[in-house]
């Protein structure tokens, strides 16, 4: 039996600190094909959704799926989120929180996700190193 993964577990604590905090719980997630949101706020790949509790309705946490209502655009969406695609959950405010690992494709328990192929899911086996990017470096401010 492989090891449970430990993001739920720190999601869940990270959710209720910040709702005990008075802060705002925003959780950043990448999207895919098992990804349910509203496609028009995608960027990037990548949502980001608050989960304040007068934001959203229903709000479940398991250790597979992050679930609940919300509504974008004045009109009502469920969402559905596999914890294996969180990036972030910070406090809006202080930006406080914890980013995690995105292992492409590859569900909680660490195995390559249903309708995708291993090559799809991540970085290949090959012994080439990664290209070091050249020029100036980029940066950017965040808030």
């Amino acid at each position: 039996m492989p090891p449970l993964s430990q993001q739920p577990y720190f999601l869940r604590a990270l959710y209720e600190w910040c709702v005990d905090s008075g802060l705002t719980p925003y959780l950043s997630v990448r999207v895919d094909h098992r990804t349910r949101v509203p496609q028009g706020y995608i960027k990037e790949g990548q949502i980001v959704l608050n989960l304040g509790p007068s934001a959203v309705r229903n709000l479940n946490m398991d250790n597979e799926w992050i679930t609940f209502s919300a509504r974008f655009g004045g009109a009502s969406h469920a969402i559905e989120v596999p914890v294996a695609n969180v990036l972030a959950i910070y406090a809006r405010e202080t930006g406080e929180g914890m980013g995690f690992a995105s292992e492409a494709g590859l569900d909680v328990t660490g195995k390559v996700a249903e309708g995708e192929t291993a090559a799809e899911a991540g970085p290949s086996g090959s012994d080439e190193p990664p290209k070091t990017p050249r020029g100036r470096p980029q940066l950017r401010v965040v808030k």
